[in-house]
């Protein structure tokens, strides 16, 4: 496997494109997250976002399978394309995944889900991850050809990083054997950087699918360090504490500028497919903030490494 050198070398040759379009086009290609606690909510949902726009549905411990296809249901309504979060530790047997993706297919025009383990310790079934899932043949069978499983750029706190290495390239062989568009969708991350470094470690390794950046959407810094905590986010982290945390900035908003400015200019080169925004119960803010970015709205910082939005200036 390659040390990612020579690979850092031909890719930091910077492309000459505008810095904005860049912002811009990972904005305008972003996905975002909603729970089935907000179907109630989604009607206003396609006034903040275009049509069309992935939308995924969280499969959080204890949520019954109609509330996950009530979502999918109206997000289609609506006018947007559900994306819904299927977790193999919540699956009794195949069958019943295979009945849920029907129903899904069927009632609420699913062509894409995400395929996740799920952070249930137990499993419900037979499956403890999403490559057995995946491996039962279930979704080429009811015609859900494009799936997207997840990724790890700051690693995972319960699996080591041969294992993950080793569960994506199965995933990708069996994929490509039987005609599945497979993608990644990354763990929220606040590093740039770090970002680039993962992403350069995947293309090394010949990992050529498509990758959604996972990105924080705008929240306060208490609720941000509240999930990363929970989400086992580590090295990133100090992205947030770069500066003196005051109670002041606790509860001052911040969103995903930073990062997505950090990852522009080389997005297109290293395959990532757009932004994905996890909304953390806000989902409001984080589609206003695909929108305003996508159609330019905002400016560049001068003096540091973000960005201010509400100005095309």
């Amino acid at each position: 496997m390659s040390t990612g050198h020579a690979t850092h070398d031909i890719l930091a040759t910077s492309t000459g494109a505008d810095p904005r379009d860049a912002i811009a086009r990972l904005a305008r290609d972003a996905s975002i997250e909603t729970s089935t606690r907000n179907v109630a909510d989604v009607g206003g949902y396609a006034q903040l976002l275009a049509p069309g726009t992935d939308v995924s549905i969280t499969f959080l411990p204890g949520t019954p399978y109609h509330h996950i296809l009530s979502t999918a249901t109206r997000l289609r309504q609506v006018g947007l394309n559900p994306v819904p979060h299927l977790a193999a530790r919540r699956f009794a047997s195949a069958a019943a995944v295979a009945d849920f993706a029907a129903r899904l297919r069927d009632e609420a025009g699913v062509s894409r889900v995400l395929l996740i383990a799920g952070d249930s310790q137990a499993a419900a079934g037979p499956f403890s991850s999403s490559l057995q899932v995946l491996e039962t043949g279930v979704f080429e069978a009811c015609g859900i050809r494009s799936i997207g499983v997840a990724g790890y750029p700051e690693g995972h706190r319960a699996i080591p990083g041969h294992a993950l290495d080793d569960a994506l390239d199965r995933k990708i062989r069996y994929a490509e054997a039987h005609g599945i568009e497979l993608f990644v969708v990354s763990q929220f991350c606040f590093d740039g950087r770090l970002v680039l470094d993962w992403l350069e470690r995947l293309r090394d390794r010949g990992v050529t699918v498509p990758v959604r950046v996972g990105v924080a959407g705008p929240a306060t810094v208490r609720t941000l360090l509240a999930y990363a905590t929970r989400c086992g986010i580590g090295a990133s982290m100090k992205a947030l504490g770069s500066r003196p945390v005051s109670l002041t900035r606790l509860v001052a908003h911040q969103g995903p500028e930073r990062l997505a400015r950090g990852i522009a200019p080389r997005a297109a080169e290293l395959g990532v497919a757009g932004l994905h925004l996890f909304a953390f119960g806000n989902f409001a803010d984080s589609a206003r903030w695909i929108r305003d970015v996508a159609a330019g709205r905002f400016r560049l910082d001068p003096e540091g490494d973000g960005f201010e939005l509400g100005s095309s200036a």
